[in-house]
């Protein structure tokens, strides 16, 4: 699995929208016990800290200690440092397994082994995350044309599953069919930025050419977004099995 995020832990702590409670109530909806979760990926917490106030216990795990540095602290969470496809669990250990805006990252056959060793009988996963974000015609232009003509190359080759909203996405579970969801937020200018400073694709690009990709748009994306607040959307990807 590949660590992008460990460099901008601190802005992806901050500025990474969260997802609704409509998607958590739908997966707890098909969880039968509530005992033991884990959330795989979990970077910050922000899903393990929603897990652990449904479930007993909730266990966290990372290859990023930096992510895991800046995790939300609970008392029923446990977090540690361990790979996707190498876990520390026993069989048949938890109720539901996440997996947040991670899973293309993946050895997806040995992290798929792990979650049939470990998932209880009739155990839930998992996995979702989310789309480029939708704002308005003009805004979406640019940030269309940063996303696919600017950082086009930089991306990551598995990228390519968000962009076919995991539809192409390996899952080799008894599927259930899951409802059409979206985050939605309100941003200023200041933290649409932030949130795009924290693409991998940004980093990648800074690496190679030592300047800021964003540099290139944020005088127009200034100019079209005006003053104040715009509301954000971003589709939900999701999948779930037993």
């Amino acid at each position: 699995m590949k660590d992008n995020f460990s460099v901008q832990s601190a802005g992806y702590a901050k500025f990474r929208p969260t997802y609704p409670q409509e998607l958590y109530d739908f997966l707890f909806s098909l969880v039968s016990a509530h005992h033991t979760a884990w959330d795989c990926a979990t970077g910050n917490g922000q899903v393990a800290t929603v897990l652990a106030e449904h479930f007993t216990e909730v266990f966290g795990t990372d290859i990023s200690e930096n992510q895991l540095a800046h995790a939300v602290q609970k008392d029923n969470i446990t977090y540690l440092l361990q790979s996707s496809d190498r876990s520390s669990f026993a069989d048949q250990t938890f109720d539901l397994i996440t997996v947040a805006q991670a899973i293309h990252w993946f050895d997806f056959s040995a992290f798929y082994a792990e979650v049939k060793r470990t998932l209880k009988p009739g155990g839930v996963i998992a996995v979702f995350g989310y789309g480029v974000m939708q704002i308005d015609e003009q805004v979406d232009i640019i940030i269309h044309k940063l996303y696919k003509t600017i950082l086009g190359h930089y991306w990551d080759d598995e990228r390519k599953f968000i962009d076919q909203g995991y539809q192409t996405l390996p899952f080799p579970f008894r599927e259930s069919s899951v409802p059409e969801l979206y985050i939605k937020t309100s941003w200023n200018f200041d933290q649409l930025i932030g949130y795009l400073n924290t693409w991998s694709a940004v980093q990648h690009y800074e690496k190679a050419n030592n300047s800021s990709p964003i540099d290139l748009v944020i005088s127009e994306l200034y100019a079209t977004w005006g003053a104040g607040q715009k509301e954000v959307k971003f589709p939900i990807l999701l999948k779930v099995g037993q």
